[in-house]
């Protein structure tokens, strides 16, 4: 369609439905100065999404998106809580216990590098609801094996699925948020300790009650052993006696099964406009935004006249085989030699190195996120079994010590919240907050060492979750914030499998830490975290809540 233009530049085209209809400001807007093409159609749809508003849409997008991050931990708070009866019923070794950890953040690392790159390339809709897909099938297959290496497989598998969950996630929720919701991207963690909650109410209610013995004691009040660490006829922990812990993995498999059907066939995903456009797919993006704007009972003002008149004066943009391939450039990027697209993918990845500020922001986002995972994968994993540990020491009994992990978690929700308003706040907002709520949790880590009674032990834990889901909260929002829609996926994928990366190695090294010492991973865990707060110091201001294309 031939774009219609009045004085002064402001441009017309036809809606669907046949009138006239105006986006104006466009050709002589001074915020397009400067901007690739790419940016520049970016730039119209953030303000058509804005003059939007929040509506239907994007709330079933924040609540289907929450829950992926439900998922995530879920399974991560699952295996803490399962080792001590697993560990019971098949006989490994405290040594071995890091096995499951690490078995799992393979799969996460796996998960994460693969589904981030792939989010950009093959788009957001396929990956929003195969992530959730693949985990629910394997996740209801893994309360079925009866040794520890199938555990161990279906456990990687699981993580492969789950991996995803996060970066893609984010990555949606930002692309079709209006730029004064931004906030809710933060706000997308508090579902991290709702799953964490869900997770201990459903294992409060399971494992105790369908564990060997009572509560995995003996009638002599020491703890059953696995029966292939006794003496046939001597009592022990079997299968038909333990199955509380396949009571919980087969429910979290459940629960993703139904994430699953709300996210396929009860509602009905659009690919993301942005993706659309750097893919050269601007008919389709137009679709999308008429769609939503219909969804949410009101009408586009962007048509497809708009972006030809944006592409046609690009001076950029060639015909032909003459032109440089570039981003966003509509039909004429699909026209492209293989050679050409290949450098357009390329032009992509080097969006990560740009330039000198980009390169610092990049490699410090991806130290941040390596001991980030570092600290909190070892939280997850260890902090349940030396909780335990430390409640039979004071005897506090173990069903005492799942509603104590209950109460514990649910504090990670203010938390969150907490990490939402940060955006907020002047001389604060993103940077500062992630500085104070990092060394409060380092710090909450080490002084858990050094106490042991039954309400030191809530409350320390308690201050530990509540700034762990602060900080995390404001690092999942802002790390998509920072990067351009073209390389956001892989951004936050590839900065998510550094960090699943180092909690392969954590939990092994936290294992054998704590078989010769209770407080070893504790000690691990909080210099790592000190680490992610020097390198939150050091980030570029001015990637901080910028406008994000």
């Amino acid at each position: 369609m031939a774009e219609l233009k009045e004085a002064g530049g402001a441009i017309l085209g036809k809606s669907p439905d046949g009138k006239i209809t105006k986006y104006t400001g466009l050709v002589n807007d001074p915020e397009m100065d400067g901007l690739s093409l790419y940016e520049k159609k970016a730039l119209l749809v953030n303000r058509e999404l804005d003059s939007h508003g929040m509506g239907k849409y994007q709330w079933y997008i924040f609540f289907l998106c929450g829950m992926g991050y439900m998922i995530d931990l879920l399974y991560a708070q699952a295996f803490g809580l399962v080792v001590p009866a697993l560990q019971q019923e098949l006989g490994f070794s405290t040594e071995d216990s890091g096995d499951i950890f690490s078995s799992f953040n393979a799969g996460l690392c796996a998960g994460a590098f693969v589904w981030g790159v792939l989010v950009d390339i093959i788009g957001r809709q396929y990956a929003f609801n195969l992530t959730v897909l693949i985990t629910s099938v394997f996740g209801l297959c893994l309360g079925a094996p009866s040794n520890y290496n199938g555990i161990l497989v279906l456990t990687a598998f699981v993580g492969f699925g789950v991996g995803g969950n996060i970066p893609i996630d984010t990555t949606i929720c930002l692309e079709f948020l209006p730029q004064n919701r931004r906030f809710l991207l933060a706000l997308l963690s508090i579902f991290q300790p709702i799953g964490v909650v869900v997770c201990s109410g459903i294992a409060y209610g399971f494992v105790p009650k369908y564990a060997c013995g009572n509560g995995g004691l003996g009638a002599d009040g020491e703890l059953l052993k696995a029966c292939s660490q006794v003496a046939a006829g001597e009592p022990c922990c079997d299968k038909a006696s333990n199955m509380g812990w396949r009571y919980l993995l087969f429910t979290l498999g459940a629960i993703c099964l139904c994430i699953f059907f709300l996210r396929f066939v009860v509602f009905h995903f659009q690919e993301s406009p942005k993706f659309l456009l750097y893919r050269g797919k601007d008919e389709k993006a137009v679709k999308v935004l008429h769609h939503i704007a219909k969804f949410n009972g009101r009408e586009s003002s962007i048509t497809m006249a708009v972006f030809d008149a944006l592409t046609n004066e690009d001076s950029s943009v060639g015909s032909g085989d003459t032109g440089s391939p570039i981003l966003g450039a509509g039909s004429k990027q699909g026209t492209r030699s293989f050679g050409e697209k290949v450098k357009v993918e390329l032009v992509r990845y080097k969006m990560l190195f740009a330039n000198a500020t980009m390169a610092r922001l990049t490699i410090l986002v991806w130290i941040t996120y390596m001991f980030d995972y570092w600290g909190f994968s070892i939280a997850g994993g260890f902090l349940p079994q030396i909780l335990l540990k430390k409640g039979r020491e004071i005897k506090v009994s173990t069903a005492t010590t799942y509603r104590n992990y209950v109460i514990i978690y649910i504090c990670g929700i203010p938390g969150v919240l907490v990490g939402a308003l940060m955006y907020g706040v002047p001389l604060v907002g993103r940077q500062w907050g992630m500085v104070v709520s990092s060394a409060l949790m380092g710090a909450s880590l080490f002084v858990f060492s050094a106490i042991n009674t039954q309400a030191s032990n809530i409350g320390v834990n308690i201050m530990e979750y509540f700034f762990q889901s602060m900080f995390n909260a404001i690092l999942y929002g802002w790390t998509p914030e920072a990067y351009p829609a073209p390389i956001r996926g892989t951004a936050c994928g590839v900065a998510s499998f550094w960090g699943r990366l180092f909690s392969i190695v954590s939990p092994l090294i936290a294992a054998h830490l704590l078989a010769k010492s209770t407080n070893g991973p504790l000690y691990l865990a909080g210099s790592g975290v000190f680490v992610c707060t020097v390198c939150i110091v050091l980030m570029p201001r001015k990637y901080m809540g910028s406008k994000s294309f």
